[in-house]
């Protein structure tokens, strides 16, 4: 099976976002971190005691250093030096989302199903949507590795991992 992929950007495949606005984004974010971690530090206690250094002491100061560079780095994108650059566009946010969406609804199909029917699913969500496979060629793929991984877990190892309906009626 071979995937195509020419690398050259469909026409219509506009930004998503810029870099400089991500950057920013990801620069408050931990700017916003550096001062809770510093302020509880803080109240934890910055200072020298006489047997050495209060707890807060060493990770108030990376807090600051945190800061800092969060400081330094919303600067360097105020100068504008990566300004015009496309952090992500249409086609590549769509890839993305291919497989984050899929795997946060296999993360919240565990929690009902258990891991072996959800991963029975995604496995054969991917091969179909995204591979492009067969269904059938999908479906035993599927149907083998969630096998496999039953009786690797399970059976060999008796590793506990969470179960489903499905598991309760086999005596798992």
């Amino acid at each position: 099976m071979a995937v195509e992929d020419t690398g050259a950007a469909p026409a219509d495949d506009r930004p998503v976002v810029r870099s400089s606005t991500v950057d920013a984004a990801v620069c408050v974010l931990l700017l916003a971190l550096a001062l809770l971690l510093g302020w509880d530090n803080w109240r934890s206690g910055i200072s020298w005691a006489d047997d050495g250094p209060q707890v807060g002491y060493f990770p108030f100061y990376l807090a600051v250093l945190l800061g800092a560079a969060s400081v330094y780095g919303f600067v360097t994108i105020l100068i504008g030096k990566h300004a015009g650059e496309v952090f992500v566009t249409r086609q590549q946010a769509r890839r993305v989302l291919q497989v984050l969406v899929p795997t946060f609804l296999f993360v919240l199909l565990t929690q009902f199903t258990g891991l072996y029917v959800a991963s029975f699913f995604l496995v054969l969500g991917f091969m179909r949507y995204v591979g492009g496979i067969a269904w059938w060629k999908s479906a035993v793929t599927s149907f083998v590795f969630t096998a496999l991984m039953f009786i690797t877990f399970e059976i060999a190892f008796n590793v506990i991992m969470p179960k489903g309906p499905l598991e309760a009626v086999f005596g798992y």
